[in-house]
């Protein structure tokens, strides 16, 4: 067969490789071209990764059903697929299905309908149908459901006067197209800090090469506006952008501040956009006419065209880490693909994570630091409340001293901020008769009380139930009590001990999508003057009114064997602190803990970054945790807990012997049990410079699962539940 008589496509399936195809006479395919091939029975979407390859002797080929009409997959982009596939162990046809998330933007731009008034009016005119009309009549042409929504009618009264000849169609654009962005429509007047910050980041991106920068400043030191330099340097040379943030649904605010500054809304990409949305964005982003993209982790897997940076704001977050599926973590992909790109990259943080820091103080990336708040503002005092020290009556969760805080500032007209990072009303729930706790009947974990919802919920696997009446153990009535406080129930105490507060309660459990976006917008504004959050509170808002903060268990997070615990709580609690002080008004941190002698607590209190550092660092650097070694994790799970521990046993007994490895377990995992699967885990350890990947390849080789039994490798593991 002729060379390019056969294509290797590359499905989005957990297939060790490329399958062969014929290519049908006529037809004309180049790396990156979407094709439809025939797999079995069924059609399937793939990506061609090689033109031509020798076939199976004596297979006979099956040939290319179809190729798209869309802009081909890069060349980098496939690169990229590959990498992510070595790192972290996975079949590239798995990554590749985080890139085909939207099948539909392949199939070309389909038109769409929209009505507006004939002049024809029906036989019978109903109230119903006199709205729409009188609606439709303004000339303007309106998509079915817009105009149903807008008269409050249903879509069949609609389509009842389409039919009539009432409403005649209009055929409107298939995509809406993407606005120009314009680098300079409305600079913000920049510190001359900022102004220094702003040059080396703009000079990394007219550079035109490979480079990471670590923005490091304190809260409020007006981070985002100096980025938004790099990003129009980007978009002035008639490239692509891609800001990365943890929480997108919180973004409503942020979009403003991007729309304002380059005078276009930015195209955004996370779960909660509509199908139609995101197959615009797609298809704008594959042909470099989406230029702002604001997205989640996911974006990263966007067919990028023209990308020119990499903005990864609130770096050292969690979320970034993908915990199910492939456990990639965005901001090191997000460098990876800088590095094979040759692109710039920047990642912005107020509490940069130890391993940005590492390669920062090494030399890898450069390290551009904002020391100080933006204008007048001030850093706010942090003080530490003793505890072991303070009187409080039982049920009461709120020391004396930041009781008087609250009422202080409540009375002077501003606002105050009490974190506990505890959704719903109580994280146990047991009974005062018999002692049983209410338990997850699919996990290793207790109910959560949701009080105002009145259900039980699990937060690892999404069960749900009632609260009962009665205990379901022993049967007796009014005996379950709930233990330890939730966001819920100390909104409760809160509303007792503050009723004119105007209490607004972030959590995660309550507030989602535009009902949390709109719950932000009038904190900002000043309408609610009591905040009561979980995590959601720390995520960079700015409250201008806000000059107290309380946190009311501060050692909540170190309670844990997850060995970031102490750097996680270092960031969470300088975090929630930040958002004190950043208007016109000086502002205050009050912390609570029964560990004030901590050497985290003494340097939150003394706003002592580099002690803290240290001390972590040497406690990492002795035990040859990241970023001084590196790790994976191994879990197996099964639905019979005998089997998935046998096979566990069996695994470790197979590990090559290696000097320079170590393999811990296997163990049941902190959270043994899971969605009803047993958990056992196994933890590699090495030093940097171990091929870790190397060496659990040649491990895992030929390992087969049977039955239930799963086997996931979690290269660089963020989450030791």
């Amino acid at each position: 067969m002729p060379s390019d008589s056969t294509v290797q496509v590359l499905l989005p399936l957990a297939l060790e490789g490329a399958y062969t195809y014929a290519v049908p006479q006529g037809m004309a395919l180049a790396e990156g071209d979407y094709v439809r091939v025939p797999l079995g029975p069924r059609q399937m979407i793939g990506v061609v990764w090689q033109v031509g390859g020798a076939a199976p002797e004596g297979a006979k080929l099956r040939a290319v059903a179809e190729r798209y009409d869309a802009p081909p997959m890069p060349a980098l982009h496939r690169q990229f697929i590959d990498w992510v596939a070595r790192y972290y162990l996975e079949n590239p046809g798995q990554v590749l299905r985080m890139c085909l998330r939207v099948p539909e933007a392949l199939a070309g731009e389909r038109q769409q309908i929209a009505w507006r008034a004939s002049g024809r009016e029906p036989d019978k005119l109903t109230a119903q149908r006199a709205r729409v009309l009188e609606i439709a009549s303004d000339g303007l042409a309106r998509r079915s459901g817009d105009l149903a929504a807008e008269a409050g009618v249903s879509a069949a009264v609609v389509k009842g006067l389409a039919d009539l000849g009432a409403l005649e169609p209009v055929a409107l654009p298939a995509l809406a197209p993407f606005s120009e962005p314009q680098p300079g429509h409305n600079p913000v007047e920049l510190s001359s800090r900022q102004q220094e910050a702003a040059r080396t980041l703009r000079a990394a991106v007219t550079a035109r090469g490979f480079s990471v920068s670590l923005l490091d400043g304190v809260t409020g030191s007006g981070k985002t506006e100096v980025y938004f330099e790099a990003m129009a340097a980007a978009l002035a040379q008639g490239r692509q952008v891609l800001l990365l943030l943890p929480e997108i649904a919180l973004t409503g605010q942020f979009l403003r501040r991007v729309e304002e500054r380059f005078g276009v809304a930015p195209a955004e990409w996370h779960s909660a956009v509509r199908p139609r949305e995101r197959e615009r964005v797609w298809r704008g982003v594959a042909t470099g006419d989406a230029r702002i993209v604001v997205g989640a982790r996911s974006a990263l897997f966007l067919p990028w065209a023209r990308l020119g940076l990499i903005v990864v704001d609130e770096e050292h977050e969690p979320a970034f880490k993908q915990e199910e599926g492939v456990t990639y973590h965005a901001r090191d992909m997000a460098v990876l693909y800088g590095s094979l790109g040759g692109l710039p990259v920047v990642l912005s943080s107020a509490t940069p994570s130890l391993e940005s820091l590492w390669n920062a103080g090494r030399g890898r990336y450069g390290h551009v630091k904002l020391e100080a708040r933006y204008g007048k503002a001030v850093l706010p005092d942090v003080s530490l409340l003793d505890m072991r020290r303070q009187k409080m009556a039982g049920g009461e969760w709120l020391a004396p001293d930041l009781v008087q805080a609250v009422g202080d500032v409540l009375a002077a007209g501003d606002q105050a901020l009490l974190f506990l990072n505890r959704r719903g009303y109580a994280p146990l729930t047991l009974c005062r008769t018999c002692g049983h706790r209410l338990a997850c009947p699919n996990c290793a974990s207790w109910l959560v009380e949701h009080r105002f919802r009145g259900r039980l919920v699990c937060h690892h696997c999404g069960h749900e139930e009632p609260v009962p009446r009665t205990c379901p153990e022993c049967g007796a009535e009014d005996s379950l009590v709930a233990c330890g406080p939730g966001v819920e129930r100390l909104a409760e105490e809160a509303a007792s001990r503050y009723p004119e507060a105007r209490i607004a309660i972030l959590s995660s459990d309550l507030s989602r999508g535009t009902l949390l976006a709109d719950m932000l917008r009038d904190i900002a504004r000043g309408e609610y003057n009591l905040i009561i959050g979980t995590q959601l509170v720390a995520k960079g808002h700015h409250f201008p009114g806000l000059t107290l903060a309380g946190v009311v268990d501060a050692d909540l997070a170190l309670e844990t064997t997850d060995p970031r615990a102490g750097e996680r709580t270092w960031q969470m609690l300088a975090q929630v602190s930040g958002r004190a002080g950043r208007g016109g008004k000086p502002g205050r941190a009050i912390v609570q803990t029964y560990m004030p002698d901590h050497p985290l607590m003494r340097a939150l209190a003394a706003q002592d970054r580099d002690s803290f550092l240290s001390n972590e660092s040497e406690i990492r650097q002795r035990a040859m945790l990241p970023p001084f070694g590196r790790m994976a994790g191994i879990i197996i799970s099964g639905e019979d807990r005998e089997q998935a521990a046998r096979f566990a046993q069996s695994l470790a007994r197979a590990r090559p012997e290696a000097s320079d490895v170590q393999v811990l377990g296997p163990a049941p995992a902190p959270l043994a049990m899971v969605r009803g699967r047993h958990r056992f885990r196994l933890l590699v350890m090495c030093a940097r410079e171990v091929d870790i990947q190397a060496y659990l390849r040649q491990w895992l080789a030929g390992v087969k699962t049977r039955g239930s039994l799963r086997l996931n490798v979690d290269v660089d593991p963020y989450s030791f539940l």
